[in-house]
């Protein structure tokens, strides 16, 4: 990626024999990154919350790709016995992914707890995805080229993490804790980052945001927040297709380099072709990332083999 050639899917280099494992698979980002990595030949297992949106997802590519290797699969990552499930049953069933893309987010939602009482958005986004790697990192560092590519947000540069009401009981603002989930999904990118490279592990661990995408994420969402995203500033937004081209360039391109926090080049970062963009300097502040690894550690009863 130089900063004279724009890149594109069309520079995704083949990925036949490389086997992905894409969470929120079935629509806006994920299905564009699914659809793309199977047009080079990858094999994606679409990890989605529901099952006939997913077999929906895959009917909808095979209609343009014949022969896309393409299987979905149930997980619901804000309920941990679901994300333990998915990882167990693709143990059992002898898969080893390459890579991992960390997709699904939920954003702006009514004050709602997750299946073990954790806010949902706080679950969803960051304990499920963080759950999900640890349990899939010794697979994945058997892999080729192996990944991981979290998704988080520009919006991770407004949150804070309150350590002392991470879930709300006090005080809770749907686009505030939207901000939270996305630093901390900012923060576990760049520390995983750090401890895979000082393990010295073959996997690498990046960063990406979309810029402003049209996608179904803001279907859960409330009041000034649906109305903003959803419909107000559609006009604005660029597709999927272009949303997904940061993580597709983090999950595929060779120059992708461990720690990068890829996002559009565009004006503010809403839009444009990808290039390395600036993480918040919280984002890589080594008190905030050891408070959060233990706390998620000790709330998912998992511990990275690193």
């Amino acid at each position: 990626m130089t900063k004279n050639q724009a890149w594109g899917v069309e520079r995704i280099p083949d990925q036949a024999g490389r086997l992905f494992v894409v969470t929120g698979a079935n629509s806006g980002l994920g299905l564009a990154t699914t659809r793309a990595v199977a047009r080079r030949g990858g094999r994606v297992i679409l990890a989605v919350r529901d099952e006939a949106k997913g077999r929906r997802a895959v009917a909808e590519i095979t209609a343009e790709q014949p022969g896309a290797s393409l299987e979905v699969r149930r997980l619901d990552l804000a309920d941990l016995d679901s994300v333990r499930a998915f990882a167990e049953r693709l143990r059992s069933d002898g898969l080893r992914p390459d890579v991992l893309v960390n997709n699904a987010g939920v954003l702006a939602p009514p004050r709602t707890l997750s299946a073990q009482g954790h806010e949902l958005q706080f679950a969803a986004n960051h304990l499920g995805h963080f759950a999900l790697t640890g349990l899939l990192l010794d697979l994945l560092a058997e892999g080729r080229d192996p990944r991981v590519v979290t998704v988080s947000s520009a919006n991770h540069r407004q949150g804070r993490i309150s350590f002392e009401d991470l879930g709300g009981e006090r005080t809770y603002s749907p686009m505030g804790h939207y901000n939270q989930s996305k630093l901390a999904n900012a923060v576990f990118g760049w520390e995983l980052h750090r401890r895979l490279a000082a393990a010295g592990s073959p996997v690498r661990s990046l960063l990406a945001h979309p810029g402003y995408a049209a996608t179904n994420i803001q279907a859960g969402s409330v009041g000034p927040v649906k109305l903003l995203f959803g419909r107000l500033l559609t006009p604005l937004a660029q597709t999927p297709a272009r949303g997904a081209l940061p993580q597709l360039f983090a999950a595929t391109a060779p120059e992708a380099v461990g720690g990068q926090f890829i996002g559009p080049s565009g004006m503010g970062e809403l839009r444009g072709a990808p290039k390395a963009v600036r993480l918040a300097p919280r984002a890589t502040d080594a008190e905030t990332a050891r408070r959060l690894w233990e706390l998620s550690e000790r709330l998912t009863d998992v511990r990275f083999a690193l």
